[in-house]
């Protein structure tokens, strides 16, 4: 983006670096042409990335799937957001960058509003909904206020590009919580354990994995879209 990336009166070169936490979400970045950190949900490790990454490029998006907080959003909304919220902090993009993200959010059919960072799943619909009451955030994750903060921080743009996966219909079942692999890949062998202990899960990890399906691939075109937008001079 002109708009954003000369907004410290510094040439751009084109670079934009997307923090995500699975594997599956950096496949879809890096299809696009993005550069791109994995965190695996380690939120200290997303931090050391996300720093290191931003000392060599322009903007920092935070790209993947999020849950959903507004009631009204399905499965493969897309939200778009220069603005992300988290504990008692509110981080956001110049207006008129944020002008330019809204026209570039219509263009792709995409929702625009404020993102929650969250340093913990929120997991049921109870608390979904307590964090929508709170916020007023259409979707939350575990990356966005990392990117925000560190962007900010040095004074670089940030831009936020989510897919709805579970909805704020939807809790999600314990045997979706465990720990990804440092790759970023879900450890199937503990999610099958988890399951057989518990089979009643499984309607649940069925219908989430259909929703994220729907998810993953509802990112691919934005992405596209994204790319060519902030390498455009």
């Amino acid at each position: 983006m002109k708009v954003i990336r000369r907004r410290l009166g510094v040439e751009p070169t084109g670079k934009a670096v997307c923090v995500s936490g699975l594997a599956v979400e950096a496949r879809i970045a890096r299809a696009a042409g993005f550069t791109v950190v994995v965190g695996a949900g380690d939120r200290e490790r997303t931090a050391a990335l996300a720093q290191a990454a931003a000392m060599d490029t322009d903007c920092l998006v935070s790209f993947g799937i999020a849950g959903g907080l507004a009631p009204e959003l399905e499965a493969g909304t897309i939200v778009v957001s220069g603005q992300v919220v988290s504990e008692g902090y509110h981080w956001a993009i110049e207006p008129s960058a944020r002008q330019q993200l809204s026209r570039f959010a219509r263009s792709i059919g995409a929702v625009e509003g404020l993102v929650l960072g969250a340093s913990t799943f929120l997991a049921t619909q109870i608390e979904k909904k307590q964090a929508w009451a709170a916020t007023d955030a259409l979707s939350v994750d575990l990356e966005s206020d990392i990117v925000a903060r560190i962007a900010t921080t040095l004074g670089i743009p940030f831009i936020v590009l989510r897919s709805i996966a579970d909805t704020a219909q939807r809790d999600l079942p314990p045997a979706a919580l465990f720990r990804l692999t440092t790759g970023g890949k879900p450890d199937f062998s503990s999610i099958v354990a988890a399951v057989l202990r518990r089979p009643v899960q499984l309607a649940g990890m069925i219908g989430l994995a259909r929703e994220t399906a729907i998810a993953l691939a509802a990112l691919i075109g934005p992405a596209r879209a994204l790319h060519s937008l902030v390498t455009t001079v």
